[in-house]
C-alpha cells in the first residue's frame, strides 16, 4: 500500500526533535549544575537526555552504524526500544512527583516502586526476546511491520509498543486533571498543555504502530502508519514535551528577571534626583547581575534619603497629602505623591523643618516606600498641580 502524499511531504527529520531537545537541555543544565540535589530538575535532565538519545539512535544511519559496530544485525531495535521504555517510565516518574511531591511520601513511593519494577521488567524481556528472534535481514525502518509476525521479536515489540502507549494515557490523565487545578501558575498551566499536546500525539505514535503491526497479522499492509506517520508525530510531540517540562522554569525566570528590571527601571526617576544631593551617582560595574544592580541602586536610595529625612518639612507632607487628595488621587497614590512633594522640596531649597518632638519626616516610612515615590516622580503633571495646590492653601491661610 503507498503512503499518502501529504505524509511523506510532513514526514519529520530524526534530527530536528534531537536538535530541539539538546538546545532544552542546554537550557536546563546550568540550573540541573546549581541545583543537583532538586530531584525534579535531575529526572527533568535525564528525561530531556533520553528524549535525545532516541532519536539520534532510531535514525537510520545510527541504526545502521550501530549495527555494524556490533556485528549483530538489528541489534539496534531492543537498544532503542528499551531507551523508549526507559523515557516512557521516567516521564511517568517525573509527572508524579511534580504533581504529588518528593518522593519521600507513601504515594509517591508506592508509584515510583511499581513504575520502576514494570518498566525494568519490559527492558529485561526485551532482550530475553531479542536472542531467541531469528532476525538475520537488517532493516533501518520497517522492522517493526517487517517482523511483526516473527516469533519473539514480536512479541518485544507488542511489549514496547504497549508499554509506551499506557505511559502515554497515565500521563494525559495526569495532565488533564492537575490542569484543572484552580490557582496554577500561568506559566505552569501552559506548559502542562504543551505536554498534553505532546503526550496525545505520542499516543498517535503507539496507536500507529500498533494499527500497521496488527494490519501485518490479519496479512494487510499498513506500513506507511509505522514508517511516516508514527515517526512523525514522535518528533512533533518530543518538541512539545521538551517545551512544557522546559516553558514553566524559563518562564517563571524571565518573569523574575523582569520583575528585578522593572523594579531597577522604576527606581530611575528618584535615583537621578539624589544623585544630585549627592554629587556622584553609583559606580559602573561591567558583569554586575540585574539582582545586584537593583540592590546597589537601592542601598544608595535609602544612603542619600536617611540623612534627607531630616530636612523634609513633615508639615509639607501634610498639606501635599490633603491636597492629592483634593485632586481626586486614591490614598495610596496621594501618600506617594506627598512623599515626592517632600522629597523635591528638601533637595530644591534645603529647608529645614520647623521640627516637632520627633523633627523631621519618619525616615522608616520613608525608606519603605522609595519604589511608589519614584513612580510618583514620574508623573511631573500630578506633583506640579498638588505643589500648586499646595501653594495656594498657605495664601489662603496666609490671607
Amino acid at each position: 500500500m503507498t503512503p499518502p502524499g501529504f505524509l511523506c511531504a510532513f514526514s519529520v527529520s530524526f534530527w530536528l526533535p534531537a536538535a530541539v531537545l539538546v538546545t532544552a537541555l542546554a537550557i536546563k543544565l546550568p540550573t540541573i549544575i546549581r541545583l543537583w540535589r532538586d530531584p525534579l530538575l535531575r529526572a527533568v535532565g535525564t528525561l530531556l537526555l533520553l528524549a535525545c538519545a532516541v532519536f539520534v539512535f532510531s535514525a537510520p544511519s545510527t541504526v545502521a552504524l550501530v549495527n555494524r559496530l556490533t556485528g549483530v544485525p538489528n541489534i539496534s531495535a531492543p537498544w532503542c526500544y528499551s531507551l523508549i521504555t526507559a523515557l516512557c517510565a521516567n516521564g511517568l516518574l517525573l509527572l508524579t512527583t511534580w504533581r504529588n511531591g518528593p518522593c519521600g511520601r507513601p504515594a509517591a513511593r508506592r508509584t515510583r516502586y511499581w513504575v520502576l519494577s514494570v518498566y525494568s521488567s519490559v527492558i529485561v524481556a526485551l532482550w530475553v526476546l531479542f536472542p531467541l528472534a531469528d532476525a538475520p535481514a537488517e532493516r533501518l525502518r520497517d522492522l517493526d511491520t517487517y517482523y511483526a509476525t516473527t516469533p519473539f521479536i514480536r512479541e518485544g515489540i507488542l511489549l514496547y509498543l504497549v508499554a509506551h502507549a499506557v505511559a502515554c494515557l497515565v500521563s494525559s490523565r495526569l495532565i488533564r486533571a492537575w490542569v484543572r487545578v484552580p490557582g496554577l501558575d500561568a506559566w505552569l498551566r501552559r506548559g502542562l498543555r504543551l505536554l498534553g499536546a505532546g503526550y496525545a500525539l505520542d499516543l498517535v505514535y503507539s496507536v500507529a504502530k500498533l494499527t500497521a503491526v496488527g494490519a501485518r497479522w490479519a496479512g494487510r499492509d499498513a506500513d506507511w502508519l509505522s514508517t511516516d506517520l508514527a515517526p512523525a508525530a514522535a518528533a512533533v510531540a518530543a518538541i512539545l514535551v521538551a517545551a512544557g517540562f522546559v516553558l514553566p522554569h524559563a518562564g517563571q525566570y524571565l518573569r523574575d528577571r523582569w520583575r528585578v528590571r522593572l523594579a531597577h527601571s522604576e527606581l530611575r526617576p528618584l535615583y537621578r534626583l539624589l544623585r544630585s544631593v549627592s554629587g556622584a551617582g553609583l559606580p559602573f560595574v561591567l558583569r554586575a547581575t540585574p539582582e545586584l544592580r537593583l540592590t546597589r541602586r537601592e542601598t544608595f536610595i535609602r544612603d542619600v534619603l536617611l540623612p534627607l529625612a531630616r530636612r523634609i518639612d513633615t508639615g509639607l507632607g501634610g498639606r501635599a497629602y490633603d491636597a492629592a487628595l483634593g485632586l481626586g488621587h486614591p490614598p495610596e497614590r496621594a501618600r506617594a505623591l506627598a512623599a515626592a512633594v517632600c522629597v523635591l522640596d528638601a533637595v530644591e531649597t534645603g529647608t529645614r523643618a520647623r521640627p516637632g518632638p520627633g523633627g523631621g519626616a519618619d525616615a522608616a516610612d520613608l525608606l519603605r516606600e522609595i519604589g511608589a515615590v519614584s513612580r510618583a516622580l514620574r508623573r511631573s503633571a500630578d506633583i506640579e498641580a498638588v505643589r500648586a495646590r499646595v501653594a495656594g492653601t498657605r495664601v489662603e491661610t496666609r490671607v
